[in-house]
């Protein structure tokens, strides 16, 4: 890897004031890492703002967690396969005029259209997984920076996928695009470890998500863990205490 690994502490937990004061910002935000980091960040005292391009279930997500009893989040409807850089200007001048900051961002979104070989991988499933899980998220942190520089500690944090799997045969656009995310938050973090805004990779071992079920459609998915643990690992980062890991991916794979 590009990046060094860094491990979550042991016994580590998120408390309901870890992010208490902060705005953060999550992509992809009804999806099963989305949804459950949108959650975490709400229980640890955050002001979440949910993205994603269907209104509808970004409000079926924002009605589970008032009924769960978790603060209200905000919904931000944001389509990254064709949001422009004024798209993503106006959600940056939208945040800065609501709450007056943004304290972090988790890019949870991202594009797969399952395992096909190179000769066979079409050519518009490849350019959206380009887009999607490598320059939207840049244009987005970019257009987010102003922002983000100006609270005392922030954080954006992208994930990953296991790179000894997804660089092999059939992975695709899906393996090149997280390959080349990683090398984008190694340069990210070498241009602002000397301010508070901070880079961070998020590294997941096996999870119950729809992304995985297309990926190892021979696996009964149901005997991966739910998200859960990897959206406290997302809180971690968000919070102070994840200024350690800066610059680092966070590995969450079961070590051997």
């Amino acid at each position: 890897m590009a990046l060094p690994l860094a491990r979550l502490p042991a016994g580590w937990a998120p408390a309901a004031d870890t992010l208490d004061g902060r705005v953060v910002l999550v992509t992809g935000a009804y999806g099963g890492l989305g949804a459950a980091v949108a959650r975490a960040a709400a229980a640890a005292g955050a002001t979440v703002v949910i993205t994603g391009r269907r209104k509808r279930q970004l409000e079926q997500l924002y009605d589970a967690m008032v009924s769960e009893g978790l603060a209200e989040p905000v919904i931000h409807p944001l389509d990254m396969e064709v949001a422009t850089p004024r798209d993503y200007e106006a959600l940056a001048d939208g945040l800065a005029r609501d709450f007056g900051r943004l304290d972090g961002i988790v890019h949870a979104a991202a594009s797969f259209n399952g395992l096909t070989p190179l000769a066979m991988h079409k050519p518009d499933d490849w350019l959206r997984a380009l887009h999607v899980n490598v320059s939207a998220p840049f244009a987005l942190t970019q257009a987010c920076t102003p922002l983000l520089s100006q609270a005392q500690d922030s954080a954006v944090v992208f994930v990953l996928d296991d790179p000894s799997l997804v660089q092999r045969a059939h992975w695709g656009g899906y393996g090149v695009s997280k390959a080349a995310l990683e090398r984008y938050v190694a340069i990210l973090h070498q241009e602002t470890e000397a301010s508070a805004l901070r880079a961070h990779a998020l590294l997941p071992g096996p999870m119950r998500t729809t992304l995985r079920r297309e990926a190892y459609f021979g696996e009964d998915t149901t005997m991966q863990p739910l998200p859960d643990a990897t959206a406290a690992a997302a809180v971690y980062l968000l919070g102070a205490q994840g200024v350690v890991a800066r610059g680092a991916a966070l590995d969450l794979r079961p070590q051997a």
